[in-house]
């Protein structure tokens, strides 16, 4: 059973990155940070303190970063990279795919500030196609926590378990959407709340945007389903295709280009399991720009909003496909 936490409360997710990672150097000598230049502004600087040797910068070189992390691992060191997702994902592709994956390596890759979450560093940091670019690579486990609970959660099994992980995250201050110790299976979407007319799938940021979605729904005499989406990559598909019979329309939601993203995944999903009426809610056919989120949010049509507004629609389509075949 999946309980929210207090509405409102937010946490720093680079802060519990930089603590959780810390903390299992401390307790297993395998781990290792590599960086390129931004140990500070994602706060690990402080385990080059600690494990001055177990800390290494990079440089602006991310490609080069994760071909450093394969051969680290192949010495036995489980490392964990860091940069801004569309670096970790666009640049570093060719040696995630064959310096790792293709060496069945045990290496952990993050991206911080995806989507739109980049802000002030704009379009040249907008990772809005990072998951689609490594949903390409074979056995690359894709995750993306909806706040810090599930972050230090799935960090920590990540270490524990041997392969190839990429996480996706927000470094700044995340609404807090699960209570502390909440179990987290890695591969399993999870329910947030029970509907009947319309599925509503999330991960990340827009998992909160989901669960706002469904309130303003509520008003509408329409009953959302809110599904947290979390793995990406392997997808939930038996849960996917039950709650689709369950309320026979959904919405995705991501903050991600729609074309390659969690929507496309769905989508395939239901194309051969269970089609039903789908909308989908994302960055479309458009580059990023620099901006506050609010206005981002906006602009990239990523609102609560938004997302009823699709679901109404789905719900519409619904009916009509019912009052179709029910002429016959």
């Amino acid at each position: 059973m999946v309980v929210r936490a207090a509405e409102n409360s937010t946490v720093e997710m680079r802060g519990v990155y930089a603590k959780t990672l810390i903390d299992m150097a401390r307790s297993d000598s395998r781990v290792v940070a590599l960086d390129c230049d931004l140990a500070a502004p994602i706060g690990i600087i402080g385990m080059a303190k600690e494990f001055p040797k177990r800390l290494i910068d990079c440089g602006i070189m991310e490609a080069n970063m994760a071909g450093v992390a394969a051969g680290m691992s192949a010495r036995g060191c489980i490392p964990f990279t860091h940069t801004f997702a569309c670096f970790q994902s666009r640049k570093c592709l060719d040696q995630i795919f064959l310096s790792a994956g293709f060496a069945d390596l045990n290496v952990k890759f993050v991206g911080s500030d995806p989507g739109i979450l980049a802000l002030y560093n704009g379009a040249s940091h907008m990772g809005l196609e990072d998951m689609g670019v490594l949903r390409n690579v074979p056995n690359l486990t894709l995750l993306e926590p909806s706040d810090s609970v599930m972050l230090e959660n799935l960090l920590r099994q990540v270490k524990d378990t041997y392969g190839l992980f990429y996480i996706r995250m927000n470094r700044k201050n995340a609404t807090t959407i699960y209570e502390p110790a909440t179990d987290f299976t890695i591969g399993k979407g999870l329910e947030l709340r029970k509907g009947r007319d319309v599925t509503i799938f999330a991960s990340g940021i827009m998992v909160e945007q989901a669960l706002r979605a469904a309130e303003l729904l509520a008003a509408q005499k329409i009953d959302a389903q809110v599904i947290d989406l979390f793995t990406w990559h392997p997808i939930d598909r038996d849960l996917i295709v039950r709650s689709a019979k369950e309320t026979g329309a959904v919405v995705t939601a991501e903050n991600h280009r729609v074309a390659s993203g969690l929507g496309a995944a769905v989508a395939s999903v239901l194309l051969e399991n269970c089609p039903v009426p789908m909308e989908r809610v994302g960055i479309g056919d458009v580059y990023g720009e620099v901006g506050e989120l609010p206005y981002l949010m906006e602009q990239f049509h990523l609102r609560a909003e938004d997302i009823a507004l699709k679901a109404e629609k789905a719900v519409a389509r619904k009916r009509e496909q019912f009052t179709f075949f029910s002429k016959f």
